[in-house]
Order: C-alpha cells, then sequence, then structure tokens
C-alpha cells in the first residue's frame, strides 16, 4: 500500500522491464549462491563456465546457469506436493508493509478454512500466523535501478523457484500483495499456467504508470482496492475490482496500544519531553539516504522546542544500521510499537511510504521527506502523473503535509519545513482537519476478512 517516490515507482517500472527481459533468456540458476543480510550475492558464487558474477553481483544476460537444487533461504521448505490444489493458496508479500497486511490476511483465510496450506513470500509477522516462507521479504529489498541489475540472478530464480513450487503443490490460485515491479511480471506467468491471480493492495498505477492498467486487467481475476477511489478508477478502465476497506485502518483500530507512560518507561524516553519521531524507511537505501539529514534537523529542533527524537526502526532494519550511520548518537531508537511513536510523538519527519499514511490515522503532524539516488529520481519525475508524493496528500486531494524531495532533504530545510508548521496554527490545524477526513474516506469495512472470502468464495 506504501504510496512511493516517483522515484521508486520508475525503480518498479525497470524492475519488471528487466525481469521479463531476462527471463527470456535460457537461464536458470545453481545452488552456490550466498546470500547476506541484506539479500546481496557472495563472492564464493559457483557459475557454469558460460557465465560470471563479480563480487558486487554484476552478470552476463548470456550466462546459462546450472540448475541442481532450491535456493538457500532461511526457513525455506522446498518440494512438498500436497496434492491438495484448493487447500494450498500461494501469497508474495515483497516488502515490510506486506508483511504485515499477509498477517491479518493470513489470519482471516485461517479462520475461515483452518486447513489451508498458505506458502511464498514473507516476513515474520506472516511466519507468526503459520505461513511457510519460501523466500523473506529481506532478501527482496532491492530499490533503484543499479539495486535492480545487481540482483537480476537472484530475482529470476525466486520467480523461477515460485512457479515451480505453485506446479509441485497443483495451486488453484495465488494472491499478490503490493510489490508491482516484481509481481506484475510473475503474474503473467501464472495465469499461463490456469492459475487464478487475485492482487491485493493494487499498484497506484492512477499516480504513475497508467499503460499498466491493461497488464493489471490482463494478469488477474480480481483486483482488491484498498482506497474508494481506487474502485472507481479501476472499474471505468473495465479491471475486475472490489473495494475491500483499508487494512492500515483496520489494524490501527484493532491494536492493543500501550499507555503513554508505560511506552515511554519501555524504552528509556523522557516522560516530560515532547517526541519528535524520525520515521526513516523499511529498506536500507532509504535509511542510509534519509537518516542523518533528519537527525541533523532533530538537533536544531530540540534546541528550538524541546524535544527529545526518537528513531522508528522498521522490522526490515538492523538496529546495528542507526548506529553505524550515525554514530554520535543522541536519539533512541524504537523497534517495534510503531503505532505508539506515532500516537505518542508531537510530530514527525516521515519517509513517503505506508508511514505517511499510519501517522494520518494515529493524528501525528509531519514534514514528509523523500530521496533516493540521482539517476533514479530523475528518471522517476518522467513518469510520475500527479502532483504529491505522500499518500495522505493524494487522498486528501491537496497538500496538507509538507513534502521535501531529493536535494531538499538536507537538515536545515527539514528544520525551517517543521518550524514552519509547528510555529502556525494554521497549518497544524489544516493536517489535523485533513487526517480526520482521510479517516472517514477509508470507512469501518474489515479489510482482511472481507478480502479472505472474496479470495475463498468468489476465485
Amino acid at each position: 500500500m506504501a504510496a512511493e517516490s516517483s522515484a521508486v515507482t520508475a525503480a518498479e517500472n525497470f524492475f519488471e522491464v528487466a525481469v521479463g527481459s531476462a527471463s527470456s533468456v535460457e537461464s536458470s540458476f545453481s545452488t552456490g549462491d550466498s546470500l547476506s543480510a541484506e539479500g546481496s550475492f557472495s563472492a564464493e558464487r559457483s557459475l557454469s563456465a558460460e557465465g560470471s558474477t563479480s563480487a558486487e553481483g554484476s552478470f552476463s544476460v548470456e550466462s546459462s546457469f546450472s540448475d541442481k537444487g532450491s535456493p538457500s533461504t532461511e526457513g525455506s521448505v522446498l518440494g512438498k506436493d500436497s496434492g491438495a490444489g484448493t487447500n494450498s493458496i500461494l501469497i508474495i508479500a515483497g516488502e515490510a508493509s506486506g508483511d504485515m497486511h499477509g498477517a491479518a490476511l493470513v489470519r482471516a483465510l485461517r479462520e475461515k478454512e483452518p486447513k489451508l496450506e498458505l506458502f511464498g513470500i514473507g516476513g515474520d509477522k506472516m511466519a507468526a500466523e503459520g505461513f511457510e516462507l519460501i523466500y523473506r521479504i529481506e532478501q527482496m529489498a532491492f530499490l533503484g535501478f543499479t539495486e535492480v541489475v545487481k540482483h537480476l540472478p537472484f530475482i529470476l530464480k525466486v520467480q523461477k523457484t515460485l512457479l515451480n513450487e505453485a506446479v509441485k503443490r497443483k495451486i488453484k490460485k495465488v494472491v499478490l500483495i503490493d510489490y508491482p515491479g516484481f509481481n506484475l511480471k510473475i503474474a503473467a506467468e501464472f495465469k499461463k499456467l490456469g492459475i487464478k491471480v487475485v492482487y491485493y493492495i493494487a499498484p497506484q498505477v492512477w499516480a504513475w504508470g497508467q499503460h499498466r492498467v491493461k497488464k493489471l486487467k490482463e494478469r488477474t481475476d480480481i483486483v482488491l482496492s484498498v482506497f474508494p477511489f481506487e474502485e472507481k478508477f479501476f472499474r471505468e478502465r473495465g479491471v475486475n475490482v472490489r473495494f475491500t476497506g483499508n487494512p492500515l485502518a483496520e489494524r490501527i483500530e484493532a491494536h492493543n496500544f500501550l499507555q503513554e507512560e508505560e511506552f515511554r518507561k519501555k524504552w528509556g524516553i523522557e516522560p516530560e519531553k515532547k517526541i519528535l519521531a524520525i520515521l526513516p524507511g523499511s529498506r536500507k537505501h532509504e535509511v542510509e539516504m534519509i537518516l542523518n539529514p533528519a537527525l541533523d534537523a532533530a538537533k536544531i529542533l530540540e534546541k528550538e522546542f524541546g524535544f527529545q527524537t526518537v528513531v522508528g526502526c522498521a522490522d526490515t532494519i538492523d538496529l546495528g544500521l542507526l548506529q553505524q550511520l550515525h554514530p554520535a548518537g543522541g536519539f533512541t531508537a524504537v523497534k517495534g510499537d510503531q503505532f505508539e511513536l506515532k500516537k505518542y510523538a508531537s510530530f514527525g519527519v516521515v519517509k513517503s511510504g505506508t508511514s505517511t499514511m499510519e501517522a494520518a490515522l494515529l493524528e501525528m503532524p509531519m514534514v514528509i521527506v523523500y530521496k533516493t539516488s540521482g539517476l533514479t529520481y530523475q528518471i522517476g519525475k518522467k513518469l510520475i502523473k500527479i502532483g504529491n508524493l505522500g499518500m495522505v496528500n493524494i487522498i486528501a486531494g491537496e497538500t496538507i503535509a509538507p513534502e521535501l524531495i531529493q536535494n531538499d532533504v538536507t537538515g536545515e530545510k527539514i528544520a525551517n519545513k517543521v518550524r514552519e508548521v509547528l510555529s502556525t496554527p494554521e497549518l497544524m490545524e489544516k493536517q489535523k482537519t485533513g487526517f480526520r477526513r482521510i479517516k472517514e474516506n477509508l470507512g469501518e469495512h474489515k479489510a482482511s476478512a472481507t478480502a479472505a472470502e472474496i479470495i475463498l468464495s468468489e476465485t
């Protein structure tokens, strides 16, 4: 559901093109691959004589790889052949927000059909619901053109493995959650196999790449929309679509919040000081780009407004990365309890994406930031079709939360924009009013239960 910047969506366009082009080559992979924590290849990778790879993971498209086994993935169990077919559903969630919504969907599916075999790509939250991980979201965290090219051999291996598993387990349907660069490509392959394709949390083609609507229509049996305006957009273009409600709104409504005093005590946050939340993203590349300028701004704002700085660390990010990027410290890091952080913070500097929606639903005033590589950004600018990048602004139909993009993401400029909002009551009120309007627009649907019902009964 994350409303990423034009840079991210441009990368996703490239992702699909790159995977599609490389898939046309007769390439298959050996099992000599060794994955690091970030999912990159080690230099010990063994290939056939026709191809070679460097420590950085570069490769030749002409390479022909051997195919002698399953990938080396943590917690994978490959090759099952249950023969059940109708009791097996493959789910692909490629990033942190997808894992969160995927976990709720897995739970809802199991409540309706306890014996369902659910497997595919996910994270810790989905695994906690009994989902079988073939690959982990941490292994799929590719952002930008260079990253996609560098990891193309691994991406193709993932695609091939999932298609093989679908055939072995005789699945009848697959559920794709967001992650369009990968999912739109593999959707076409599932359709060729006669497998029904459900797309839950659709690509934001109304914001970018409207040429993809035709692909979405051709490669899916039904699209499950999570925003009311999306349903109208897709239906007008002939896509079979249903609005389920919004899973993030559902999740926040059902969350059992810690009391503020308990939350502060748990994380060593001073009881009297206001919290400035820094939310730098769920991908390593994003954190590397955004953390330091955001913390530079925080230093200025602490002196002026008496804030204490708390950095929200996504499940996909190692806490050690924060210390590595900013060894001077001067902040408290919170991993987990992200809803509490947004609920009790007085203000936030938030990377464009799912966190902006969470902040809006929890009524945390914010400035939205995004920064990526120069090449990715320049290409992305040519693809974006709307004026704003933050989902909260797109849904509101106006800029309620200021946005700072690319070269404007500096400590000084972030501090200036935060100061402007905090010092202008009308701007603070505009955000609060806008956030309440967003809540009303999303309605009270039970998204996960509705999606599960449609997946089981209408596909």
